[in-house]
């Protein structure tokens, strides 16, 4: 277990303006929707609910937003979203996996589709790049709530595989995918309620891009996040400081 361990996964900077603002509620309400149909409302019950309006609360989605969407799935008035996952490749052989919730398989495919094609990428069949990743739990908590060694201690004992610690992006716990439940519960009663508990798709190994191929990746991947279906993007793709910079990332 690597204390030290520096994993930045790639989840491009979803909230971060305000003309984002509203479509990321949008998303938000339709991942609670969706986890409190599957299962039961009561988050207490449903993990991916609870993991749903934890996020929600991380971007300070109100709280009646939050009960409404709820609501909505317990009175029958939901839409059918089906849950798909696209991959693909970008530019410079990086590789991309999207997690969608739509309404229209055809239309959504379409879309994510022409966004590859318009950056110099391909979309490709499920698979072909998910064998790149690791399908694991992440918790996250503010830095304020514990030290590195604090939260590296607790994590051990909690059964976590991974923390990355840092004083700017915080606690990073990496779970088992069956275990982030527990972990999860076993951090909260020590430290508060984490800004983020959800699986998430992790890069076995990260893919240096010249900056040239790093504008189009990145263009892609925020084409990819404006969609109103797309829940969540993930590549492998790293992208050099100064490109980072000049893009204002």
């Amino acid at each position: 277990m690597a204390g030290h361990s520096k994993f930045k996964n790639i989840m491009h900077r979803k909230g971060r303006q305000d003309a984002m603002r509203s479509k990321l509620f949008s998303k938000l309400a339709r991942e609670i929707t969706v986890a409190a149909k599957m299962g039961l409302p009561d988050p207490a019950m449903n993990p991916r609910l609870r993991a749903a309006i934890i996020a929600a609360r991380a971007e300070n989605m109100p709280k009646d937003n939050i009960e409404r969407a709820v609501k909505k799935a317990a009175m029958g008035d939901a839409e059918n979203y089906e849950e798909i996952r696209y991959e693909g490749y970008a530019p410079g052989g990086v590789a991309v996996i999207i997690e969608a919730l739509t309404d229209n398989r055809n239309r959504t495919a379409s879309e994510v589709r022409s966004y590859f094609t318009k950056s110099g990428g391909s979309l490709a069949e499920t698979g072909a790049v998910s064998f790149m990743f690791d399908h694991v739990g992440a918790i996250e908590f503010d830095t304020k709530c514990a030290s590195a060694d604090a939260m590296l201690e607790a994590a051990i004992d909690a059964g976590a595989d991974d923390v990355s610690s840092d004083d700017e992006d915080g606690h990073e716990v990496i779970t088992a995918l069956e275990a982030l439940r527990d972990v999860a519960t076993a951090l909260e009663a020590k430290f508060g309620e984490p800004r983020k508990s959800k699986l998430i798709w992790k890069a076995q190994n990260m893919i240096a891009v010249d900056d040239e191929a790093g504008e189009k990746i990145m263009k892609l991947l925020d084409n990819l996040e404006e969609n109103d279906d797309v829940q969540n993007v993930y590549s492998n793709a790293e992208f050099s400081d100064a490109l980072m910079t000049k893009l204002g990332g």
